[in-house]
């Protein structure tokens, strides 16, 4: 392994910490009793509610009052009317600007968790604690959180950071596979744009072990907390961190609200979306077509084709519009510069964008 670690050490953001496991809980307790908040609310979803909070408890030292708050799990529930019920029972139940909402979940507990918590009383503290591969090494860190706007993602949200971030990779052992492989997106992701090295671990992960995955999550999380704690606001090098989403979040966005595909896991979208945005690299002459190739194999061989016909694509097309990162009616895509290195504000032709996808059905 090239980045082995004697312990899991801490990693200082912008302005909290990301701690790792019994040492992790530690400093929390630790926090917790420092700040002595007026009331602590855990918000769990349906599953975390049955698999993990039954481990979190445990390990939770403080007097203070705790209320569970349960949301239903999956995408569908990051909207706008999920936020306005969380508003109503943070009231019922006394929530003040002395309160502390402790998010405990995937992607989706942190993204809504973080903006309800940013916005409730103009701001209270947060923290996240991810139980998916996904949130662990991508949605819980960098303070970017919010909802879904109709079938149009993470249309609205706050830059937010949380109070800390709590990573317990025992956690994972309750997830399925396919969420497994969907937060290895990520970690790909993390290796294309920003380490070589790093992304030469996945051509042998079936002979990691254990000890080794947790390295590889630190990595990530590293990686990522490198690039964000340059651009907290999204202006520059932090869009490197969108390559494989412009076109990942239209597929992911197209499969949800159409009710003849199935709804994709975040990373499966993303996986397609970097052999797709990989195509367009290899044709602005970014990368070599022998980079496109080695791409390709690696990331088909970790996650199935998505099922995408000719006809889907220009509807797909149709919603690149409304990605974030575009300016002046221009779709804008962070690709890659040679693995391991990124290039951003990178606009293609709609020809090109259709002859990826038709690359990626191939």
């Amino acid at each position: 392994m090239a980045h082995k670690l004697k312990k899991m050490q801490s990693i200082t953001a912008s302005n909290y910490f990301i701690h790792f496991g019994q040492n992790g809980y530690n400093k929390l307790n630790s926090f917790l009793k420092e700040k002595n908040y007026s009331k602590i609310f855990i918000l769990v979803d349906s599953n975390t509610n049955e698999f993990c909070l039954s481990s979190f408890l445990p390990v939770l030292e403080t007097e203070n009052p705790v209320e569970i708050i349960e949301i239903e799990a999956g995408e569908e529930t990051k909207n706008i009317d999920t936020c306005v019920e969380l508003w109503n029972i943070l009231i019922e139940l006394e929530g003040d600007r002395k309160s502390l909402i402790i998010n405990i979940g995937g992607g989706v507990i942190s993204d809504i968790g973080g903006f309800v918590a940013s916005t409730f009383k103009r701001g209270i503290d947060f923290i996240n604690i991810p139980t998916t591969l996904l949130a662990m090494v991508d949605a819980s860190i960098g303070g970017k959180n919010g909802i879904d706007l109709g079938n149009l993602k993470n249309q609205i949200g706050t830059i937010t950071n949380p109070q800390m971030i709590v990573i317990d990779s025992n956690y994972l052992s309750t997830l399925p596979k396919n969420e497994m492989r969907s937060g290895l997106a990520e970690m790909l992701k993390h290796g294309l744009i920003f380490d070589y090295q790093y992304w030469n671990e996945f051509k042998n992960l079936e002979q990691k072990n254990f000890q080794d995955f947790d390295q590889l999550i630190h990595r990530s999380v590293e990686i990522k907390n490198e690039i964000v704690s340059q651009d907290l606001t999204e202006n520059g090098i932090r869009k490197a961190l969108n390559f494989g989403h412009t076109i990942g979040h239209a597929i992911e966005s197209y499969f949800l609200v159409n009710e003849n595909k199935k709804t994709l896991l975040h990373g499966e979208a993303i996986a397609a979306g970097m052999i797709i945005e990989a195509f367009i690299s290899n044709k602005l002459n970014l990368i070599s077509s022998e980079e496109l190739a080695e791409i390709n194999y690696i990331i088909s061989d970790l996650f199935e084709k998505i099922n995408i016909n000719v006809e889907d694509i220009k509807p797909i097309m149709n919603l690149l519009i409304h990605d974030k990162k575009n300016e002046c009616g221009k779709v804008q895509f962070a690709l890659l510069k040679n693995i391991g290195h990124f290039a951003i504000n990178q606009s293609a032709e709609n020809s090109l964008i259709e002859e990826a996808f038709h690359y990626y059905l191939l």
